[in-house]
């Protein structure tokens, strides 16, 4: 099986050319490699084939290690942050943040400044969002929610990896307990103050106490592949770090994705990025979706039901992130 994936793979990769400069005007130019989908589809789908990634499961922990050695296939140094964490029932979770550091062969960690770029890997446990109650137990998944962010990094370290050498480093953050959020069918009294995105909150307040790696900025990728997604620009990171939102923007627009990156604002949204602000104290802001239209959630149709799978991720929409993303990273 996993000799079929490296093969399936390195034939997404073939189909995929490099690109450097496409421009020669005074305008903003595009820069950097060529962002492959079809590599961060197959990645997306390599984290579904291990099934639903609910903390405290095998699944789970076998796409944990499975993320890990891609990041150090891809020549990063990789640092598993581990901890028990309590969930909002008490339950303690088995939470693994996977950091994975791309740097330069010409550089060092202090020399250069570094950006942050994380999502979340596991899969929320309860479809408590579909439109059929029967389904409010099962779990979910996650294509999008959680496996689309992890790919598009993947791809970004792939081409860090292969392509001409960026004036920036990178670290990814694959922050684990971030949807084991209070289920909307839960009837106790939550036994923690905010239940939602646990490993990027043990991430933050470790960099707290040791700030290292010299990081400029982050921002986080979350449900980053569904089919007709919008990336309005969130509430929070608006708040947080306005001119970042206008530096990811312009780059989505330069490398020629500004349809899928509309200028208007969307939603506030509580997610991994706000700890990395508050806590980390790093400038963060948030690629999410906003559906305005869509009456089963503003983040879409399939999110937190069974509906979240393959069968609704667009490799337009990762190309879309993914190519803002190496926009942003090439054009610093």
């Amino acid at each position: 099986m996993r000799i079929i994936l490296l093969f399936s793979i390195l034939l997404a990769m073939a189909s995929c050319k490099s690109s450097g400069t496409s421009q020669t005007t005074e305008e903003p130019i595009a820069t950097g490699p060529e962002f492959c989908a079809d590599s961060a589809y197959i990645y997306c789908k390599k984290q579904c084939d291990f099934g639903p990634r609910t903390m405290n499961t095998d699944a789970h922990d076998r796409c944990r290690d499975w993320i890990a050695k891609e990041f150090q296939r891809h020549g990063c140094t990789v640092e598993l942050q581990q901890a028990d964490l309590k969930a909002y029932d008490g339950t303690m979770l088995r939470s693994t943040n996977i950091i994975a550091r791309h740097t330069s062969s010409d550089s060092t960690a202090t020399e250069r400044p570094r950006i942050l770029l994380c999502a979340h890997y596991d899969s929320r446990p309860w479809a408590d969002n579909d439109p059929n109650p029967e389904n409010h137990h099962t779990p979910v998944i996650g294509a999008n929610d959680g496996a689309s962010g992890i790919a598009v990094m993947l791809e970004v370290a792939r081409l860090l990896n292969t392509a001409d050498s960026a004036n920036v480093d990178v670290d990814f953050v694959c922050f684990d307990a971030e949807d084991y959020g209070t289920p909307q069918w839960y009837k106790g009294e939550p036994q923690v103050d905010d239940s939602w995105a646990l490993g990027a909150q043990h991430w933050a307040k470790e960099y707290a106490k040791n700030p290292s790696g010299n990081i400029s900025f982050g921002i986080l990728l979350d449900m980053v592949g569904g089919e007709g997604a919008k990336f309005h620009q969130e509430g929070m990171s608006l708040q947080f770090a306005q001119q970042l939102v206008q530096k990811v923007w312009s780059a989505a627009s330069t490398a020629g994705y500004g349809t899928h990156f509309p200028s208007s604002a969307g939603g506030y949204v509580t997610d991994d990025h706000v700890p990395v602000n508050e806590v980390a104290a790093i400038p963060c802001i948030d690629i999410i979706p906003y559906y305005p239209d869509c009456k089963a959630s503003s983040f879409g149709p399939t999110w937190h039901t069974v509906n979240d799978t393959m069968d609704h991720i667009s490799k337009e929409t990762l190309k879309a992130v993914g190519q803002t993303v190496i926009q942003v990273i090439y054009g610093e």
